[in-house]
């Protein structure tokens, strides 16, 4: 039986268009679509349970999966199979769910899984622009209790006019790099690098991408309508009671809103607020709390929430005391590990990031292999969340999503600041040793003064700050938060990261928990993080002013030098014995890249001593050394002959050239001795390849005056060539009498 396929298309105003197709492809899914855009093609299909999960949260699974086959090319490694997912891929998982998740109901538990596979690849198409669109509309044509359509645009802007998914090719000329999620009617997330644009700019881009996401999200349902829209699915929701929940409201509001006021440290007021829900379940008894436990937990902690939320809204307080546009104190310190190449440690508040820098070779580049992306990082950041940085203990289980999303930030957040002339492969490692609040935003910090430390040249020094927003939408109230704390992220309606220069902003990840969130709160947010990044900005610059002039003492220094394309092979040695032998004598690292473009080789010298590096460049040198006719250079005798003596040039050692007998003075020479000796330096002229001889000259007598009334003689060469000649003539005559005399003698005897 042939399917029947319903179809929509999405114009993206430039000749591009988007598909949304269902009904050809896994049907048996509860709701499945295949997005396309030029060659590349998303297939995501969507399942969730019917029972509800024992657990009080959503068990949300957002799959992102790129396809080796979708861009003819074999998985790499020994086992040709995909496995675990990479970090593009997480980043792009991350992207789709928190756009997601907060649509479905607070109550719905049911076990939820997203998947959206890379089934064809476009080179002139980035797929994970696509995957949040893919995710909703199989959403859409599933009975999924899901708030409403959404979707994710990726926004570029070259030569001042906005750009929607632009191509890798595109983005590399952007100074825009940004990935937006919205409904129709809110904003619910922004992630992005940019090149130090405005807050006016951020602005005009999210509503550039905003005005595109409006006509998916209406495709979406205009396919959802063609298809037949399902009844949305009854599901057994939480257990409420009312009349408890105002118990415990008056039970615990007035408490937790006096420990709010208090302004305690984290644990201190962590401690306390624990002790007041004990309190409040020691007043009922065993059977009432084996009955409604989970209820009272609940019901506190929604007291709890709106306390917090009052003081702020009421008061301009927070948990620790601050006005709203506060930052926490800080205290920096940089080489603070005496071994590493670059650390410091940046601490505000109850977070800390201690951050590493380590300097290498092209070796130890970053290798990305993905099916829609090849390439290299020369600069990478990897951010490190272990569980004691919190007070908790707990296995670790791998690096986690979070831990990608966050570095990823942090990375892109520095990365436009490492000069393109940097010779080095730089990798930044952030410990997160505490953290209460915004340590992705710590480890931007931290991560440019380690920088600085470590002596790459930073263009300029980025800091970062974390927002967040606490309101009230039937009294219009608000407040916008600086610097914020973990309860404040986790009571608040955004969090929001900002990070930037004295000259724009550089990288930025919101996450916004309310609807309609207005283009005028989103302003405000970030003028208030402006003032709050300079002022972080300052007390780093405070620590550390300019990147050091130079690397540590122990820090490899690193030099690259440029080689013609035939002298690669002689530099590396048969086997690469050279190189190694190189290596091993110097105490370097030598690495050799090939130029696509000019074919020269790329040579890297990486070494912790000078005179190792400089006798790698002497050896270089020596190798690829091309005197110049008519030029003087000087040489040293290393070798006396009975015709010449052979000289080494000094500004090369190991090239060698024959001085001959005849070129070492003008007055006739029968000694090679009677004019230069052993380890004699002097000056010669160059004249290049002797036509007559076929080999290189040299001349010291070039360089002396001629005397007057000299004479050319004949090249002693041509001399002893004559003598051998008359030799030979004369051999020749023997021979010939030889053979007549033995004619002569066979007559007679006949």
């Amino acid at each position: 039986m042939i399917p029947k396929v319903f179809k929509e298309v999405i114009d993206l105003g430039d000749g591009r268009q988007i598909t949304l197709e269902t009904g050809k492809l896994a049907k048996q899914a509860h709701g499945s679509v295949v997005v396309q855009s030029g060659k590349c093609m998303l297939l995501c299909t969507v399942v969730s349970n019917y029972q509800q999960s024992d657990v009080d949260f959503l068990p949300l699974t957002v799959d992102y999966r790129e396809k080796f086959a979708a861009a003819g090319r074999y998985p790499g490694g020994f086992f040709k199979r995909e496995a675990r997912p990479s970090d593009g891929e997480v980043l792009t998982m991350r992207l789709v769910d928190r756009v997601l998740r907060p649509l479905f109901p607070k109550d719905y538990h049911a076990e939820t899984q997203v998947m959206i596979q890379l089934m064809s690849h476009d080179e002139d198409v980035m797929p994970d622009a696509m995957a949040g669109l893919a995710a909703s509309a199989a959403i859409q044509l599933s009975d999924f209790p899901f708030e409403c359509a959404i979707s994710e645009a990726r926004v570029g802007r070259i030569n001042g006019e906005f750009i929607i998914n632009p191509s890798r090719a595109q983005l590399e000329e952007s100074d825009i790099d940004m990935v937006i999620g919205a409904s129709m009617d809110s904003v619910m997330m922004v992630e992005g690098e940019m090149k130090e644009i405005s807050e006016e700019e951020m602005v005009d881009a999210i509503k550039f991408a905003h005005d595109h996401i409006k006509k998916q999200c209406e495709a979406q349902m205009r396919l959802a309508d063609a298809v037949g829209r399902k009844k949305v699915r009854e599901y057994e929701p939480e257990r409420e009671d009312e009349e408890l929940k105002k118990k415990i409201h008056e039970m615990a509001y007035d408490k937790v809103y006096a420990i709010a006021h208090s302004a305690s440290a984290k644990h201190e007021r962590t401690d306390a607020f624990e002790a007041i829900k004990e309190e409040i379940k020691g007043t009922f008894s065993e059977e009432e709390l084996a009955e409604n436990g989970d209820l009272i937990s609940k019901y506190y902690y929604s007291a709890e929430k709106d306390a917090v939320r009052d003081l702020t809204l009421n008061e301009g307080l927070r948990l620790d005391g601050r006005k709203t546009d506060e930052i926490r104190p800080i205290w920096c310190e940089i080489d603070y590990l005496p071994s590493v190449h670059g650390s410091a440690i940046f601490t505000r508040g109850e977070t800390q990031a201690l951050a590493t820098v380590t300097l290498g070779t092209s070796r130890e580049a970053n290798q990305i292999d993905m099916p829609s992306y090849e390439g290299e990082e020369t600069f990478y950041l990897h951010y490190n969340f272990p569980p004691f940085s919190t007070g908790e203990a707990r296995p670790i289980r791998g690096t986690s999503r979070r831990e990608v999303g966050h570095g990823n930030l942090a990375q892109r957040a520095l990365k436009g600041m490492i000069p393109s002339d940097c010779p080095y492969t730089v990798r930044v490692v952030s410990e997160v040793l505490e953290s209460n609040g915004s340590s992705s935003m710590a480890t931007v910090c931290a991560g440019t003064m380690a920088l600085m430390d470590a002596g790459v040249q930073l263009k300029k020094p980025v800091s970062g700050i974390a927002m967040g927003l606490i309101s009230d939408s039937e009294s219009g109230k608000y407040a916008v938060l600086s610097d914020i704390l973990g309860d404040e992220d986790h009571l608040g309606d955004m969090d929001f990261k900002v990070t930037g220069t004295a000259d724009g902003i550089t990288a930025c990840q919101m996450d916004i928990k309310v609807k309609g969130l207005s283009y005028e709160i989103l302003v405000n947010a970030l003028k208030q993080a402006a003032a709050g990044r300079l002022h972080i900005l300052d007390i780093l610059v405070d620590t550390i002013a300019e990147p050091k002039a130079d690397v540590k003492p122990y820090a490899p220094k690193m030099i690259t030098v440029r080689i013609p394309n035939e002298f690669i092979g002689a530099l590396i040695g048969p086997g690469g014995k050279v190189i190694q032998q190189l290596q091993k004598d110097t105490k370097t690292t030598i690495v050799i890249n090939e130029d696509p473009v000019t074919e020269e080789g790329i040579v890297e010298i990486l070494g912790t001593g000078q005179e190792g590096i400089d006798a790698v460049m002497a050896k270089i040198d020596s190798l690829t050394f091309k005197p110049e006719v008519n030029s003087v250079y000087e040489v040293r005798v290393i070798k006396m002959l009975d015709f010449g003596a052979v000289v080494e040039f000094l500004d090369a050692p190991g090239n060698e050239v024959l001085l001959h007998i005849s070129e070492l003075a003008w007055d006739r020479t029968e000694n090679v001795s009677d004019v230069v000796h052993m380890g004699d330096v002097f000056d010669v002229k160059y004249f290049g390849i002797d036509p007559r001889t076929r080999k290189e000259k040299v001349s010291k007598k070039a360089l002396m005056q001629k005397p007057e009334g000299y004479k050319e003689r004949a090249p002693r060469e041509d001399n002893r060539s004559g003598g051998r000649d008359n030799n030979r003539g004369g051999r020749d005559n023997r021979d010939n009498r030889g053979r007549d005399n033995n004619r002569d003698r066979d007559r007679k005897r006949d």
